[in-house]
């Protein structure tokens, strides 16, 4: 790379011979929610968090459902000017028990995370990641210690799927899985299930046997509705019958805790 060109990610640029991040410190969305909405169903559940993004992501989701924050430059969008401290007194202050990094891939900005993840610890406040879970392994551990919860969104049981659909490895988000697993992270996991990419129930076994091997059986795991998006909008919304089947074969392999999301309550039966 050049100087001045962007990474992948587009949220790091080369300055002055070194790829550094230039969305420290400036988040471009900001709000409070439940925390049931990242999804975590058995983690604080009923407390709100205080929830952050910068822009940028290492993957390219054809599905993309925030891709107008992901998948831009930071200067084609708002953004804030909140500093590590910023966002621990922010969240004190609508007195939220803890921070999400969500909406886009925060391990693009991990350098941020990491000091405002040790900060809020100090402050005895806790920290979730929302994450694609796409990332080497040393720079993982430097934020483990700090890392009380995660859902991570297993986007498919299938090395190709995952290469087609979002420019990825399913191996290298498997290895995030565990080794948060093994640092005593609470996980949770999201499975966006597509019509005609990846509903394959006997795929779908494969990833809960996988689970069930690797002792995430209490993990609880979230099937999500797919509605058209970015550059999959040609693709039907997922039949809510499908994702009960999913949740059929989940519970079958052994899944303690199995959930719908993107559906009406009544779905939920």
């Amino acid at each position: 790379m050049t100087e001045g060109q962007c990474g992948r990610c587009r949220s790091r640029r080369v300055v002055n011979g070194r790829l550094m991040s230039v969305v420290y410190g400036r988040p471009c969305a900001l709000a409070i929610d439940p925390i049931e909405k990242k999804p975590l169903y058995h983690f604080h559940p009923g407390t709100q968090c205080l929830s952050i993004a910068c822009t940028g992501c290492n993957l390219r989701c054809l599905n993309c459902q925030n891709h107008d924050i992901s998948q831009v430059a930071p200067e084609q969008v708002r953004s804030y000017s909140l500093m590590p401290e910023d966002v621990v007194r922010v969240c004190e202050e609508h007195h939220c028990p803890g921070i999400a990094y969500t909406y886009t891939e925060p391990l693009t900005y991990l350098e941020y995370v990491t000091d405002t993840a040790r900060l809020a610890h100090e402050h005895h406040l806790w920290n979730i990641l929302v994450t694609a879970g796409y990332v080497c392994r040393q720079p993982l551990s430097d934020l483990l210690p700090w890392l009380d919860a995660a859902n991570i969104d297993l986007k498919s049981f299938s090395d190709d799927i995952y290469r087609r659909v979002s420019g990825c490895r399913l191996s290298v988000v498997l290895d995030t899985i565990l080794a948060m697993h093994d640092a005593g992270v609470w996980i949770e996991l999201t499975n966006l299930v597509i019509p005609g990419i990846n509903d394959d129930l006997g795929m779908i076994r494969d990833m809960c046997r996988w689970m069930v091997r690797n002792g995430l059986a209490e993990a609880p795991l979230h099937f999500s509705r797919f509605f058209p998006q970015y550059r999959m909008s040609h693709l039907s919304p997922t039949p809510i019958s499908t994702l009960k089947a999913a949740r059929r074969t989940a519970l079958d392999e052994g899944i303690a805790h199995v959930y719908l999301g993107n559906v009406p309550p009544s779905a939920m039966d």
